[in-house]
């Protein structure tokens, strides 16, 4: 019992609880300015590593969306300006840093068709970043291996071996899962309040299924199935629509144009 008190006293000295931008309540570890540092710098690394695609007509277009985005968006990262950088790849894939650093990758723009389904992806991208999920994802692994070591070190290799496999499978991997839910739930909300139409975040991922290709079960994915993404959206539909309306009555109707 003794020992037992130890392990959860030590891994309760290492938690710092936070909240989400949906209220989901997090474990975060590491400071913002860290997170945002080692984003910008993966960032520029980045950047020698992949081609830049400095087409004018692609860059202003995928501004034009961050911009009318990060403007209906509240950021308590620390970011103080965002850097967006279109990358020549023909890969269908954008992604966000700690930091303010969003990339969009070439391929995209076939996926996502229009200016609302492409507003859907980089929505997404600054949820991730504003929800400091890079943030918890370093802190659950920490967690998880602190607690494994914790574990050996009290003489229990057989246990620490099971939470492990426990860590990958209960709480690593579903968290992932979760992390890119929420993500999808907060992009909608950017969208809609932007002046983009949410419904076409539903149409992105009918478009993103119909790739096809040999996908893992949802239960071993750190993704959540097109279907459950398509059918997590059209349940939080009815708010974003109320919030599009509101946007176009103020008039919010971003002219982004590829």
């Amino acid at each position: 019992m003794i020992r037992n008190s130890i392990f959860f006293l030590a891994l309760t000295t290492l938690i710092h609880c936070s909240t989400s931008p949906t209220g989901r309540k997090q474990i975060i570890l590491v400071k913002d300015a860290e997170m945002n540092e080692m984003g910008t710098s993966a960032f520029a690394e980045m950047k020698t590593k992949t081609p830049v695609d400095t087409n004018v007509v692609a860059n202003t277009y995928v501004n034009c969306i961050v911009s009318a985005e990060l403007a209906v968006t509240s950021d308590t990262t620390g970011v103080n300006s965002w850097e967006v950088v279109v990358f020549r790849d023909n890969n269908p894939n954008a992604f966000a840093l700690p930091g303010g650093k969003i990339g969009v990758y070439t391929g995209m723009f076939s996926i996502a068709k229009n200016k609302d389904q492409l507003a859907a992806v980089i929505g997404h991208e600054i949820g991730h970043v504003i929800a400091r999920h890079g943030n918890e994802r370093i802190s659950q692994n920490q967690l998880a291996g602190g607690s494994v070591k914790i574990l050996e070190s009290l003489g229990k290799p057989t246990v620490a071996g099971a939470l492990g496999m426990g860590a990958k499978f209960g709480i690593l991997l579903p968290f992932s899962r979760e992390h890119e839910s929420e993500a999808d739930l907060i992009g909608l909300e950017l969208m809609a309040k932007s002046g983009f139409d949410p419904r076409q975040s539903v149409e992105l991922w009918k478009n993103m299924s119909a790739l096809g290709g040999n996908k893992p079960n949802e239960l071993l994915s750190t993704h959540p199935s097109d279907a459950t993404r398509m059918k997590n959206l059209n349940a939080a539909m009815p708010n974003a629509l109320v919030l599009w309306e509101r946007a176009k009555a103020e008039g919010k109707h971003p002219n982004c144009q590829l």
